[in-house]
């Protein structure tokens, strides 16, 4: 006894409302081909009225075959026309899911980079704080006194005419941009109880030219020491310790006597450059020397019983040295792929 359906207007339209039910119930592509699989695949309500056209009489075949013929034509025409609005449904959303807004401002910052002039003087102000040094500040607009007079400046000295000084409006205020860290350490002197180990590093000020080799404004760092025994043996022992901390092992460093009103005796500082661009060599650095006994009075120490020496070079000329920076403009104008070169350091 067979359990095939019997091919009739019921049967048939209940198997198309079942397809259209469950076709229309489907909220996506893998619901939808389940329901194809279900009403419209091999073994599905009109497939199975499908495979009994086989049994029905020669004169009713046609009859039925259309019947049955039309009622799958309608479900697959509804399984198509769903499958097209679910695929473009789950498109939309997929777009909407990954769109990107093309005239926004992109969610990312580029990466800037430190200065490698900021980077060496800290670099430089570890170092002395190491030796057991303090690190000394003061202002950039400094008063005359500070610095010329009271480092024993005559009131000749070329370096207080305007053609190398900024000075400040109205004059008889006698304020100037400072030339030098050396008014840090004069502050440091009538500041501090001796004995005093002071590094002072800061921005300095000269009317010189925005060239190469040049700059009108420029980092310094300045030391001092005032204790007592201080002789010029302490002076090159402690510039050496730096030179072959910032330089490599192999630096060294040699005076040229030379004259600065803040020194006696004075002496021009060369640096030993074991690993410069194009060879070993000797460049000139920077100055130094015994403090002058005028500058210990005006700060109210007595040269008879205490003595010191200092020191002063410039941050820029040193990350020359070091870098093989040909240009010294390149560390002022602000172009960050300059700093980029020396690392992403914080």
């Amino acid at each position: 006894m067979s359990d095939a359906p019997e091919i009739t207007q019921e049967a048939v339209d209940a198997a198309v409302a079942d397809a259209l039910a469950a076709t229309a119930a489907a909220g996506s592509t893998a619901d939808l081909k389940a329901a194809r699989a279900a009403h419209s695949g091999e073994g599905s309500p009109l497939a199975r009225l499908n495979a009994q056209l086989r049994n029905v009489p020669n004169d009713q075949k046609a009859a039925f075959g259309k019947l049955v013929g039309q009622a799958r034509g309608q479900v697959n025409q509804a399984l198509v026309a769903r499958e097209a609005a679910l695929a473009a449904a789950e498109d939309a959303a997929r777009l909407e899911a990954e769109r990107v807004d093309i005239t926004a401002i992109a969610p990312r910052g580029r990466v800037g980079a430190r200065h490698p002039v900021s980077l060496l003087q800290e670099e430089i102000a570890d170092l002395f704080v190491g030796m057991g040094w303090e690190i000394a500040e003061g202002p950039e607009l400094e008063h005359e006194w500070f610095n010329f007079d009271a480092l024993n400046f005559d009131v000749d000295h070329p370096a207080r005419q305007e053609q190398d000084t900024f000075y400040v409006d109205p004059p008889s205020r006698h304020l100037v941009m400072r030339t030098h860290t050396s008014p840090v350490q004069v502050r440091s002197m009538l500041e501090r109880d001796v004995p005093i180990y002071v590094l002072c590093p800061g921005r300095v000020y000269r009317t010189d030219e925005f060239d190469a080799t040049h700059l009108p404004a420029f980092v310094q760092f300045e030391g001092l020491v005032v204790d007592k025994g201080i002789t010029m043996a302490n002076l090159k022992g402690t510039l050496d310790h730096v030179a072959r901390q910032l330089f490599g092992p192999e630096a060294k460093t040699r005076f040229r006597t030379n004259f600065f009103p803040f020194t006696e005796p004075s002496a021009e500082l060369d640096l030993w450059h074991p690993s410069f661009k194009g060879g070993a060599r000797w460049i000139e650095w920077g100055g130094c020397g015994m403090v002058n006994p005028n500058v210990l009075r005006a700060a109210g120490i007595d040269p008879d019983v205490y003595s010191g020496f200092a020191f002063g070079m410039g941050v820029e000329r040193a990350l020359m040295f070091r870098s093989d920076v040909q240009d010294m403009r390149d560390m002022a104008e602000g172009d960050v792929r300059f700093s980029e070169q020396f690392g992403m350091v914080v």
